[in-house]
């Protein structure tokens, strides 16, 4: 019996996941599928990658295939001697000795030892075998106001299909999709069956969708919740005020507490975008930032002149 490494034939390590192994056969059998592919060996390399996937994707397949050890690719060996009772159940005859197994596929070994246990399904390989379509992702650049409010947009994708006289053939179709109330910046969203379409049947891939919120001129987004820089005069901070300022939800009414520094953070709470499936939303920072004037009257020289020479605020005590 002559060996077939069919993690190699996957470019896949022993170890690989169960995800790792469905990515890499999808990534292959897409590479070589014999309707698509223009390789020159791309229908035998396609049975091969279908091949390797039949029995590494089964959990009872693959720890028979382990068991039987590792070799050289197209190496004569025998599996040991205790295999065919441990997976094979004492079925099919030659299982438990393996007396005749010279000209026996390993696949067709593994197949036959699916069928004593219940059966695995048909071979894979050939123009009808089934291929499921190629999971898409793109990038959505939204606005805050379509996270607040949720939004419905159109999405032109272009996938490779079988055309009418059996040729490859790319075609662009435009899917809709409502992005939800509440979604956040660098959030990916999965949409089941909108991804490529399959080939001989086999189910549609999906589509994923990576969120990417626009800049805004005045909001910096953090989550669910926003900040804003607020500039105050220093009377107001000094003093403390009362000013209306802008927030993804209308404009509230800010209250600045006296003796106010540059860089606090004044919070209003709700005032942020929603959170996903509730009725609450993130918060609102005011981050303030106290600004002089660049011009100054004869008038306000001297009130700041007068200021400076009543004070006795020192901003630098700690420096001696």
């Amino acid at each position: 019996m002559k060996y077939k490494d069919y993690y190699k034939i996957l470019g896949v390590e022993r170890s690989a996941s169960e995800a790792d192994i469905k990515k890499a056969y999808r990534k292959l059998a897409r590479k070589y599928h014999p309707d698509v592919s223009k390789e020159k060996d791309a229908e035998e390399r396609f049975k091969e990658v279908g091949e390797a996937y039949e029995v590494l994707k089964d959990p009872e397949k693959r720890a028979a295939y382990d068991q039987i050890g590792s070799y050289q690719p197209g190496q004569d060996f025998r599996p040991p001697p205790d295999w065919g009772e441990r997976f094979g159940g004492g079925a099919r005859g030659g299982f438990a000795g393996f007396e005749d197994l010279g000209d026996v596929d390993l696949f067709d070994l593994l197949a036959g030892l699916g069928a004593a246990r219940g059966g695995f399904g048909r071979r894979a390989g050939g123009h009808g075998m089934q291929m499921p379509g190629q999971d898409v992702e793109v990038t959505l650049y939204a606005s805050i106001d379509d996270l607040l409010r949720g939004t419905e947009v159109e999405i032109p994708l272009s996938f490779t299909e079988i055309g009418p006289e059996g040729r490859p053939q790319r075609v662009t179709r435009t899917t809709k999709v409502r992005i939800p109330k509440g979604a956040t910046d660098g959030q990916r969203l999965r949409v089941p069956g909108k991804g490529g379409p399959g080939m001989g049947g086999g189910p549609p891939g999906d589509l994923y969708i990576n969120i990417s919120l626009r800049p805004h001129e005045l909001f910096r987004v953090s989550g669910h919740d926003v900040y804003l820089e607020v500039p105050v005069t220093p009377w107001e901070a000094a003093l403390g005020a009362t000013v209306e300022v802008p927030t993804p939800q209308g404009k509230v009414s800010l209250k600045i507490p006296a003796g106010s520094r540059a860089g606090q953070k004044l919070r209003v709470r709700g005032k942020g975008l929603p959170r996903p499936r509730s009725d609450e939303h993130g918060d609102f920072y005011a981050v303030l930032q106290i600004v002089t004037p660049s011009v100054l009257s004869e008038r306000e020289k001297a009130l700041y002149g007068e200021l400076a020479q009543a004070s006795t605020f020192n901003p630098r005590a700690h420096f001696e």
